[in-house]
């Protein structure tokens, strides 16, 4: 398998996460001078979590169901206020941190034509759709709440769409003028989806004072608009959420209105 051209362009921005050295491309892997080798993954990601274990990842069924959907443009307006907010200052490099299928980051380098793109995920079937996403974008197995395998200030931008946080390392990747862009739901993202799971009211202190040491709050746009959704839809929307791994899979979920409700925040760095 030739060495995928984005990840080849994203290799100086990572670090190998048993010794911290520079990686380099080698024969269907990456290496390191010390000789710790991490190999590729068909279609082109890079798995840097060796023989350690993640803490969260999507499966199969949930990849499938997020693929579907957004394919779809069901959460296209989201899409467009993470890219409207990530390309304000023409950033050159953007890591997505949990980046899924990639439908975020993808979104984000349309906007930039001289940008390169790195998303981190830890499920390997999102990854490999992430890998195919955009002509642009590197990604890499990695878990979001581990320290990051990147260099230090090596990120212009960093995306966090609906994934976990890692302040301190989200800071320390970014260049001192860099921008942090999250989204999250609000208390009514949702409404009208059976069995969706409740968003916790004190969810948007508890992200305030998680950003506070390292980030200020540079601007917040609101997203929210009303969809509707036939049966299939509606499935894939609620398999993709939290809720799926609680709700029996063969449950019938009819057609339905719902409302999409969705803070997208830029931080500057402190």
């Amino acid at each position: 398998m030739p060495f995928p051209h984005a990840l080849e362009q994203s290799l100086d921005l990572l670090r190998c996460p048993a010794c911290r050295e520079r990686l380099w491309p080698g024969d269907g892997a990456v290496r390191c001078p010390s000789g710790h080798t991490f190999t590729l993954g068909r279609p082109g990601y890079v798995s840097l979590l060796a023989d350690t274990r993640a803490t969260s990842g999507d499966d199969p069924g949930m990849v499938s169901a997020r693929d579907r959907f957004l394919t779809g443009g069901h959460y296209s307006p989201v899409r467009e206020a993470v890219a409207a907010l990530a390309s304000a200052s023409r950033p050159t490099t953007v890591l997505d941190a949990g980046c899924g299928t990639g439908y975020y980051l993808a979104g984000v380098l349309d906007h930039l034509p001289q940008a390169r793109g790195l998303g981190l995920d830890t499920s390997v079937r999102a990854l490999r759709s992430a890998a195919r996403a955009h002509a642009r974008a590197a990604a890499a197995a990695w878990d979001v709440f581990r320290p990051l395998p990147l260099g230090d200030g090596v990120a212009d931008v960093v995306l966090d769409v609906f994934a976990p946080r890692n302040p301190a390392e989200f800071r320390r990747v970014l260049r001192a003028d860099g921008r942090l862009v999250v989204a999250r739901p609000t208390w009514r993202h949702l409404a009208g989806l059976p069995t969706a799971a409740d968003v916790d009211p004190s969810k948007e202190e508890r992200l305030r004072l998680a950003l506070d040491r390292y980030f200020a709050p540079v601007v917040t746009e609101h997203v929210t608009y009303s969809m509707a959704l036939d049966e299939q839809d509606a499935a894939d929307l609620l398999a993709m959420t939290p809720s799926a791994r609680h709700a029996r899979r063969e449950a019938h979920v009819p057609g339905t209105q719902i409302t999409v409700s969705v803070l997208v925040t830029a931080y500057q760095a402190r």
